[in-house]
């Protein structure tokens, strides 16, 4: 049954057309110059089942909360997860929303110049101006108050959430929401996942931080509490009215 995403405010762009798109798990919402359902099932599908076909071969991939040891031939998506596993200290899993969402994102790009891919609170961006993505934290009061102005510039930026308290996705920690920005939407995922296992109560929001900078292509991080919060990196965070 589709739940509507209450968190899903990407501001679009004026020259933008929003679209939604779900396939089994996976539920995309995406900015492009026109409509592009039907592509971007068919996107979906493709490298779902890239995807799915490994998983068939090595079914304790979508297990393991360690990084991926086993090698071999691996198609792109998959070597991408393992990657990001491997940096953030975590299962190759913990990056399949924001693969999918930088790899549907890409070939996105072959038919609109500017994209938006939102996958489960993970952003794949594209665009030739800025963007503010609100943070959504569940019960915090800091929930949808502020938000992350992002210019990708000449390349693509990402920006994933990751929290212990809303949604469905594993975290062993308890922050309301983790944000990494990165140039790499699967380590984003990855990290900010990693990082937020390690968010307990509040005073270990700057532990988190210190380890989550540490992981190299983290670009900036902001990890909400309650009324707490803390960031790092470059960032230019926003009230949203």
């Amino acid at each position: 049954m589709y739940k509507k995403r209450l968190y899903r405010n990407l501001p679009a762009r004026e020259n933008l057309v929003a679209f939604s798109v779900a396939v089994k798990e996976t539920d995309l919402y995406v900015h492009a110059e026109k409509p592009l359902e039907e592509i971007t099932k068919a996107l979906i599908l493709k490298h779902r089942g890239y995807i799915e076909a490994y998983i068939k071969m090595h079914p304790e991939f979508v297990q393991t909360l360690e990084p991926w040891r086993v090698s071999g031939p691996a198609p792109i998506i998959i070597n991408d997860m393992i990657a990001a596993g491997e940096k953030a200290g975590v299962g190759p899993m913990a990056a399949v929303a924001g693969a999918i969402a930088e790899h549907v994102g890409i070939d996105l790009l072959v038919h609109t110049d500017e994209v938006v891919v939102e996958n489960g609170g993970d952003v794949f961006l594209k665009t030739d101006g800025p963007v503010t993505i609100g943070i959504f934290a569940g019960t915090s009061p800091l929930s949808m108050s502020i938000g992350l102005r992002l210019d990708p510039g000449e390349s693509s930026l990402s920006v994933c959430t990751s929290s212990g308290t809303v949604g469905h996705s594993l975290s062993l920690g308890k922050a309301d929401a983790v944000c990494v920005v990165s140039d790499s939407c699967p380590l984003a995922d990855a990290a900010a996942t990693s990082i937020g296992n390690r968010v307990k109560s509040k005073a270990h929001i700057e532990s988190a931080i210190d380890f989550g900078k540490n992981i190299q292509g983290v670009n900036g991080i902001v990890v909400i509490m309650g009324h707490e919060i803390g960031m790092w990196g470059e960032l230019e965070v926003v009230p949203i009215k």
